[in-house]
């Protein structure tokens, strides 16, 4: 009887090391794990539904006629909230991309790995949809691991037949959804019921991201989290012993119950291997915070029920420090969160700034293609250029003209189309030459400024320029 008991123990044992999704020959175990009840898993699922919400939403939700959020890479223009940005506002983007690096790194050094249990895209659109749909097909997790380990059936091909197909149509709305943010909604939905060859180029993207979804989130799963990502590197530079994290108390568990052992021989830990049969990413808690570990929760709500059903209090696994399970106490700011906070605001201050003055109109002056230079008589020199105007923010509409100063006065024409002109787009190219007399050139060049004007306001912006010709 003892023996039995042992080698029952013994098939939920962790190898000392090895993943434990892998086999002594270093092939993949494929996971099954338990499903949990209990009050992590059901505030998860609300937090899960509601990011899935946002993501699905967001796209289709239109502020005046303009998309929320369009990230429009061809046309170089994004829309957040109503403002409107562009590509010379590119230095904005800097300070998103330090601010999220530093947000995550405050935000891990205090609660530990929470973005890859509660926000993670991974996590979120495995446990909410595949693995529900995997569940609503193949059956309870002993039922799939016996249906994928027995011989190819009948059943077995209609089973897995059934699931690839709801994967693959899951997939495809996940990719539509992200298309749906760079390309526009509308546009996307009037394009896909036109023939594939139109748009070749966005239907390969689509289909790209399509299998990344339906292979990572279908069949690479944890995997992902366990080889791939680098936030479980980063974590560990970043967490300290003050950080959250779920954690086993030791101090309360051991020694775990072994076959023999009376009641008050051993700790609250009755060695059922409950936290290991339900973890995603096959590993043992209570060896101590691990790379593997995603912070999912579903260790700390099978532990609890175990410890209901023995009559021991909850928290045997829980959300806690390393200090404070070792009785140090636990010290929520330390040197290393105030430097991450204080950087934070700094990055969000400039982020406002920066915003605040992009606002309004920006030009840029790019001289023509081709030649520098045109020589139209003996005596004078065209020049060529391109004026990009743009407006950020709020659009209006407004009346401009473009000046020169720093020539010669009579000594130049200046020609466009029209000037003054109205603007009451985001962008607008104007064409500008500039027909000189040569004798305003010293050793064939000439530095001149462009005013351009806002008739209304009386707002100026002077951007410098070189006219360029044949030296004397």
């Amino acid at each position: 009887m003892k023996e039995k008991e042992m080698a029952k123990k013994s098939q939920f044992e962790l190898h000392e090391s090895r993943l434990g999704t892998t086999d002594d020959s270093g092939h993949r175990v494929f996971l099954f794990p338990e499903e949990v009840k209990g009050i992590w898993k059901t505030r998860r699922e609300i937090f899960y539904w509601f990011l899935i919400f946002v993501y699905l939403v967001l796209p289709w939700i239109y502020i005046q006629g303009e998309q929320m959020i369009l990230l429009n890479i061809p046309a170089r223009e994004f829309s957040f909230f109503t403002y409107k940005f562009y590509a010379h506002n590119a230095p904005i983007l800097i300070f998103v991309i330090l601010g999220f690096l530093f947000f995550i790194g405050f935000i891990t050094s205090i609660f530990g790995r929470v973005w890859c249990g509660w926000a993670c895209p991974q996590t979120v659109f495995i446990s909410s949809i595949f693995l529900k749909l995997e569940a609503l097909i193949e059956g309870k997790p002993r039922a799939r691991k016996k249906l994928a380990e027995g011989p190819w059936t009948k059943e077995k091909l209609i089973k897995k037949s059934l699931k690839w197909i709801a994967f693959l149509a899951v997939s495809l709305h996940i990719s539509h959804t992200f298309l749906g943010y760079f390309v526009g909604t509308h546009h996307l939905l009037s394009i896909s019921f036109q023939n594939p060859a139109e748009n070749f180029t966005l239907f390969t993207i689509m289909l790209l991201i399509t299998t990344i979804v339906l292979l990572d989130f279908g069949w690479f799963r944890e995997q992902f989290c366990i080889i791939a990502c680098p936030y479980g590197r980063m974590q560990s530079v970043i967490m300290d012993e003050n950080s959250l994290a779920i954690l086993y108390d030791e101090r309360r568990g051991e020694p775990r119950r072994q076959p023999g052992m009376k009641p008050e021989e051993h700790g609250d830990c009755i060695n059922c291997y409950a936290c290991v049969k339900a973890c995603p990413t096959g590993i043992d808690i209570r060896r101590g915070v691990q790379l593997e570990c995603i912070a999912c929760t579903n260790c700390i709500d099978a532990c609890d029920d175990i410890m209901l059903k023995t009559n021991r209090p909850t928290g045997l696994i829980r959300y806690d420090t390393q200090s404070n399970i070792e009785g140090k106490g636990r010290h929520i700011f330390s040197i290393r969160n105030i430097s991450y906070l204080v950087v934070l605001i700094g990055l969000l201050i400039g982020f406002v700034y920066s915003v605040s003055m992009s606002q309004g109109i920006t030009t840029t002056v790019l001289r023509g293609p081709g030649t520098p230079f045109t020589v139209s008589s003996p005596t004078t020199t065209r020049n060529h250029f391109h004026i990009v105007i743009e407006q950020s923010g709020e659009i209006v509409e407004r009346n401009i003209e473009i000046a020169v100063e720093g020539i010669k006065e009579g000594s130049y024409e200046m020609k466009m189309p029209r000037n003054p002109f109205i603007f009451k787009s985001n962008h607008e190219r104007k064409i500008v030459f500039i027909v000189f007399n040569n004798d305003v050139l010293t050793n064939g060049s000439l530095k001149f400024n462009f005013i351009i004007k806002d008739l209304d306001t009386n707002e100026e912006i002077i951007k410098e320029a070189v006219l360029v010709g044949p030296t004397k």
